[in-house]
Parts: C-alpha cells; sequence; structure tokens
C-alpha cells in the first residue's frame, strides 16, 4: 500500500495548489480537500503530480494526435496525448457499422473494394505501421497511409474528413511488413514484401506450388519487392501507373525507412532469414526460427531510390501485374541496391532527424548499431566490399560503415528520437525504454554512443513513438511504449488481456512513467504522434459534397422540395432530404427483385448533426454527416415492410426520424 510521508506532502501540496484555484471558481474545493481527496484513493505525490501533467480540463484540447494501427482489428486509432483518450477509430480494412463503412455507401463499398483487387472484396485486414504525409521532412496533416500486413495492400486516409478514400492491392505483394514511410515530399509511400512471394504473384489469381518447389527451389522462383506507390500531390490518391518496384532477393524484409536531409533519395530496409530457411518440420527441416538463425548476420538492403525512379523512367523495366519492375540484375548493374550486414534477426531500422544515422537493432543481440550514411556513401564510392551475395549484390563491410554501437539491455527492437539528439530504443525482453546519444553533431565523439537512462515498462514493449520522432522536427516531451502484454496492470476482463500503451514523460534528463492506457481494439502495432494543430480537419462537409471525390455530388439535391422517386423497370431511385428530424420521402415500394438505389443528402449545417440511414434485415446502414451526399444501392429480394430509422440520436424527435420500405411481390 502506497504511503505518505511528511517530506513528501509538499510535493502534492504544489500539485493541488496548481490546480486548486481553479478548482475553487467552479466547485469550491480547497487543498485541503484536494489533499483528503488524494489520500482516502490511496495517492503518493507522485500519482497527484502525473495525474496533474495528463489532465486535459472538461473543454479542453490535447496537445498531440497519436495515429495507432488498430493490428487485426484493421482500423486505425486516434488518441489523445497527454490525456490518453481514444478520440476517434478510423475504418480501413475492416467494415464498421458506426461510420456506415462497409454497409451500403459508395464511397466506402468503392474504398473496401480496392479498384482491380479481388472480386470479393477482403473484410478484413491486419493494419501496421501508419505514416503520415510528409514535406520537408515534416509531417502536414494532409493524408496517412498504413499497410495490410496480412495482403501486401495500403490504405489511404483523408485527414480532411478522417475517411478512407483508397485502398490499394499492390501488385506482386503477398504480404508486407516494411513500411509504411513516406518520402519527406510524399511524392512516394513505400511498402515492401514481408514473406517473399513466387515470381509474378498474383493474388487475385493466385498460383499453384509443389512442395517440392517451395523447399528445394526456394532461392530461384521466390522474390521480394520493395514498391515505391507514387501520390497525387492534390488528392493523396496512390497512382499504380506511375509506380515502380525493385526486385529484392527471397530474404524476409522486414521493416523500412526513408532517408531524409543528407539521406534524401535513400531508402533502408533491415532483413531477416538470409538464410532463406523454409521450414518443413515433417520432412525432417528445422522449422522457420530455427533456420533463420542460423548465420551471425543478416543484411540492410540499402536503395537509391532517387535512381532508381530514373531507371524507371528511362524504361529499363518491365511490367508485372500492372506495375513497372526493375529487375534485380538491373538493380545491381544500375548501382540502385547494395547490403550491409547487421547483427542476425534485425527489428527495427530507424533515420535519425537529420538523416545522418541509421540505427538498426537485432532481437538477438544486446547492442543496437548505427551506421553512419556519410560512411556508406565513402564504402560504395570506394567499393569497401566485403564480398557478394549469391544474386550479386555488392556487400559494404561491416566495420566500414558502422560509426557506433550501443549496448543497451536485452530484445533491442525500435528506436525514435528527441529534439536534443537523443535516442530511444525499446527493449522486448527486458520490458524497458532506453536511452541514449547520436554522435556529432548531435553530441561531441566523448558523450556520443552512451547509454544515459532507462525505465522500466509493464511489459514487453514492441514498438513506440515520440513526438514527431520519426521525422526532421522531432518535439522531445512525450514517448508513447506500445507494450504487447499487460499482465496484471488492468482489471481482469478474461483471458484475452488488453494490451498497455504507457506515456512517458521524457523532457527530463530521467523518464518518467506517467500513464496506463489499456487498448481493448485489436493488437497496436505502430504509431506516429504529431502537434495536434497541424491536422485541419473540416467541421462540416460544403453542402452536397460527396467523401469519396471532395466535390459535390450530382445526385446531391438542394433541399426538400427537390426530393423524388423515379421508378424504372427493375429499379427504384430515390433522391432522398435528410434533415431534423425526418425524411423525405419517407415511403418508398418496390417490387421483389427491384433494385432500390437511394442518394441521400444531409441538409444540416451545423456541426455534429449527423443522421443515419439504415434498413433492417439488409446490410445497409450509413451514418451522413451535415452536408454529405451518399448513395446507396440494394436489391428488394423479400417481400414485408421495414421501417427504415436514423441511426444517430440528432434531435429532441430522434425516434420519430423514420419512413418504410414496402416491397411487394
Amino acid at each position: 500500500m502506497k504511503k505518505f510521508f511528511v517530506v513528501a506532502i509538499p510535493l502534492l501540496i504544489a500539485g493541488a495548489a496548481a490546480i486548486g484555484a481553479c478548482a475553487r471558481s467552479v466547485g469550491g474545493a480547497s487543498q485541503s480537500q484536494l489533499l483528503g481527496l488524494a489520500q482516502s484513493r490511496n495517492l503518493s505525490p507522485e500519482d497527484a503530480a502525473h495525474a496533474i501533467k495528463t489532465f486535459v480540463p472538461p473543454g479542453g484540447r490535447d496537445e498531440y494526435l497519436l495515429f495507432a494501427s488498430g493490428g487485426h482489428s484493421g482500423q486505425v486509432h486516434v488518441i489523445g496525448v497527454p490525456s490518453m483518450r481514444l478520440l476517434k477509430t478510423i475504418a480501413v480494412f475492416t467494415p464498421e457499422p458506426w461510420q456506415g463503412y462497409g454497409y451500403g455507401a459508395d464511397w466506402s463499398e468503392k474504398a473496401l473494394a480496392g479498384g482491380d483487387g479481388p472480386k470479393d472484396p477482403l473484410r478484413w485486414g491486419d493494419a501496421h505501421h501508419p505514416a503520415l504525409s510528409e514535406t520537408d521532412g515534416k509531417y502536414d496533416g494532409r493524408w496517412l497511409y498504413i499497410n495490410d500486413r496480412a495482403h501486401g495492400r495500403i490504405g489511404m486516409v483523408d485527414l480532411s474528413d478522417f475517411r478512407t478514400k483508397q485502398i490499394l492491392q499492390v501488385p506482386n505483394l503477398e504480404t508486407s511488413h516494411g513500411g509504411i514511410f513516406a518520402t519527406p515530399n510524399t511524392q512516394y509511400v513505400h511498402i515492401s514484401s514481408k514473406v517473399p512471394a513466387l515470381k509474378g504473384f498474383n493474388p487475385s489469381k493466385g498460383q499453384s506450388i509443389t512442395l517440392d518447389d517451395h523447399l528445394n527451389k526456394y532461392a530461384d522462383i521466390y522474390r521480394g519487392y520493395s514498391t515505391f506507390v507514387k501520390i497525387d500531390q492534390k488528392t493523396g490518391r496512390m497512382i499504380l501507373k506511375d509506380s515502380f518496384q525493385i526486385e529484392l532477393p527471397p530474404y524476409t524484409q522486414d521493416l523500412a525507412d526513408a532517408g531524409k536531409g543528407v539521406s534524401d533519395g535513400w531508402a533502408f530496409i533491415n532483413s531477416y532469414n538470409v538464410e532463406m530457411a523454409t521450414g518443413g518440420i515433417q520432412q525432417g527441416k528445422p522449422a522457420i526460427e530455427v533456420g533463420a538463425s542460423q548465420l551471425d548476420f543478416d543484411y540492410l538492403h540499402i536503395i537509391n531510390w532517387k535512381k532508381a525512379e530514373q531507371v524507371a523512367a528511362a524504361g529499363k523495366v518491365t511490367e508485372l501485374n500492372g506495375i513497372r519492375v526493375i529487375s534485380l540484375e538491373t538493380a545491381i548493374a544500375e548501382g540502385l541496391l547494395f547490403l550491409a550486414p547487421e547483427p542476425r534477426s534485425p527489428h527495427g531500422v530507424d533515420i535519425a532527424p537529420k538523416g545522418d544515422y541509421i540505427t538498426v537493432s537485432g532481437k538477438l543481440d544486446p547492442h543496437t548499431t548505427v551506421y553512419g550514411f556519410d560512411l556508406i556513401l565513402k564504402a560504395i564510392e570506394s567499393k569497401n566490399f566485403e564480398g557478394k551475395d549469391r544474386y550479386g549484390i555488392p556487400i559494404l563491410k561491416f566495420d566500414a560503415v558502422v560509426a557506433g554501437k550501443v549496448e543497451l539491455g536485452a530484445g533491442p527492437l525500435h528506436t525514435q528520437y528527441d529534439n536534443k539528439g537523443n535516442a530511444y530504443t525499446s527493449l522486448y525482453l527486458e520490458s524497458a525504454v532506453a536511452k541514449w546519444t547520436l554522435g556529432p553533431p548531435y553530441h561531441s565523439a566523448e558523450e556520443a554512443f552512451k547509454l544515459v537512462d532507462k525505465v522500466s515498462i509493464h511489459y514487453n514493449i514492441g514498438h513506440l513513438a515520440t513526438a514527431q520522432g520519426d521525422t526532421m522536427d522531432p518535439q522531445g516531451k512525450y514517448l508513447i511504449a506500445m507494450n504487447k502484454w499487460s499482465i496484471d496492470r488492468h482489471t481482469n476482463v478474461g483471458p484475452l488481456h488488453p494490451q498497455n500503451f504507457q506515456l512517458i514523460d521524457i523532457s527530463g534528463p530521467k523518464m518518467e512513467l506517467l500513464a496506463d492506457m489499456p487498448i481493448g481494439f485489436g493488437e497496436p502495432h505502430y504509431a506516429q504522434m504529431v502537434k495536434a494543430d497541424t491536422i485541419k480537419a473540416k467541421a462540416v462537409y460544403s453542402p452536397g459534397e460527396s467523401p469519396a471525390t471532395g466535390a459535390k455530388n450530382p445526385d446531391a439535391i438542394a433541399s426538400e422540395k427537390d426530393a423524388r422517386i423515379v421508378k424504372r423497370p427493375g429499379v427504384v431511385e430515390v433522391w432522398m432530404n435528410v434533415v431534423r428530424s425526418h425524411f423525405t420521402p419517407d415511403i418508398i415500394t418496390a417490387k421483389v427483385g427491384d433494385k432500390v438505389i437511394v442518394h441521400l443528402t444531409n441538409q444540416e449545417t451545423t456541426e455534429d448533426a449527423t443522421h443515419g440511414f439504415a434498413v433492417p434485415t439488409r446490410n445497409v446502414m450509413v451514418s451522413l454527416d451535415p452536408g454529405e451526399t451518399t448513395t446507396v444501392e440494394f436489391v428488394a429480394d423479400r417481400a414485408g415492410s421495414y421501417s427504415f430509422y436514423c441511426t444517430e440520436f440528432c434531435s429532441a424527435l430522434h425516434l420519430e426520424m423514420q419512413g418504410w420500405l414496402i416491397v411487394e411481390k
């Protein structure tokens, strides 16, 4: 049990004083009452100080927004920092009825279908690594991209309305883990394969492969791909025809990051399983976890994407499943791809704010290895190679490109940065975050690459995020530890425990744990934290605007007098006005087998005046924000009467906001 010590009471009183003046003005609470409240809840002075540091008063705003992946929920979660309150769930890869995503709305159905993706749209995804758009290496608040680890897809979220506008199935990728990252001016977003796929893999067609081929011809018939997806600078949408891929060896490519500053134009991908183990326990072969850990080193992939862009523009490519591909042989001949040894089984590669250091952490090595970009360029120029891999890719000498190594602890994974030249690395096995110093120009040579602090977390941390800590504009101040296990940190809600986010203050010389946040939705993997005022989301749509295009929907109506029903053979088309607290028209009749098309326009102009439109027993449920126009289509396949209604509590007469769909035989 925590106890209050006399020597610590002044700290609590100081904390109470900070909120006492405000409390007296609204509720008459005195400092002694606040102190008594803290004592009655068995809070220590440190607890009270932490509460003040994270408190956002009613009507207040958080300083930062954290965009966290939702793992196999398929979504993205927006969390306020420092309050650690969930503000929004953005539907991306998985239908979500509250937002009407995937339940009839034209814009969401189109996004989920993924353009030229599978005929039957996938209804799940494993959202992993979000990437905010950037300008000059800094978050600009326009768009967010996130990969689907399971299917090699990218989702694009427009941050003007926090809605997913596009899902792209990237050709030749079966799975993805390396990325997403945006290049410093969001010319491209990058995604690379994780598990290599058969050459020419097409997810919509499938391919046959024998077990003998898989085990014995793996090195010849499988490949990875580093993909640079072109971004339309006006809309944020991905343009496949202007994108390109670089073929990679069938090592298991893992996380990736973009060069910036001095390393702009380059990209870095770590890998594991250079051994190219395939498993096959039944055939007497070692499991992949054993086979992929035989060698002391794996390979850091070093890619000159700016030069690759020129090579692709020159036509030195092959089109494969709708995308331009630079072959492995061409990449080697043109000097686009190099390898550098990295300690085995690495899981993080992260670029320092000026782009001058590349940090790699290997799960099975207690050290973090720091590569100098200047050393890499020098080694390439002088051809300081230790040889080539089996495919002919030059391998840079390890000692020639490493600027420093720091012993941090057990199981280092991922690294983020602050604005004082410090780096922060998660230690999965040790359940801790390590703080250490970068080299010149951030710190002098004498102070460089040293462990300076460590804080325990609870438990088994994976990724971590500092405020804008993977950009050229890191903020310091806060760090979020994204912990895989929570064990005893929260009330037991069953064998499936929530994961645990922990807020850590990094503004001082010593890190300080401030708060826990149970994560009861999916398995977040990575997050990016941006200053809240960078995001400029609209409060309402312009009248008749379509979320799909951002322009006026041609089927929008201006007022209730424009509402109408038009019947054609086999089709009932409705232009419906939606306003507090009724639909016009409110009775629709159709015959069994008719296609029913409903164009809905929310005429509200008041913020938060959202309406819904749901048809019972049908998978039709859309959410209409103020000003929005959306179209739904469905077949009236069963006779009966169905009372459609508004799903959002919109007014005092909300329950009366309903109508009828009458389907006759």
